[in-house]
């Protein structure tokens, strides 16, 4: 997955249009709307519940507000809730970021 995000990355930055953006994951185009209210808004759901908090980034589902830490974090709880629920797009929950994913294309948009 790191090597998919870097890749839409670079295409993002140098202006050609990535994959999602040429509308071919209906996932990504259907997740245009207002994003879900945090279910733990600032923590990992899983993680705050084992008392950790030792994550690198964290992510937000954008069917149920779910959030989850990121895959280069212990547990990778984000993609966990994929496997668990099959939620296909999720964006990242740090300020400043909007970008999104969806799981079951490995797209970014």
């Amino acid at each position: 997955m790191k090597r998919a995000l870097r890749r839409a990355a670079d295409r993002i930055r140098a202006g050609s249009p990535g994959p999602a953006t040429a509308g071919s994951c209906n996932e990504l185009a259907a997740a245009t709307g207002p994003d879900p209210e945090p279910r733990t808004p600032g923590l990992c759901e899983e993680c705050a519940a084992l008392g950790e908090q030792n994550w690198a980034h964290l992510r937000i589902c954008l069917t149920c507000g779910h959030v989850g830490c990121c895959d280069s974090s212990p547990h990778r709880h984000a993609t966990a809730h994929f496997e668990q629920t099959g939620h296909p797009v999720m964006r990242s929950h740090e300020p400043g970021e909007a970008w999104r994913w969806c799981y079951r294309h490995a797209e970014m948009g």
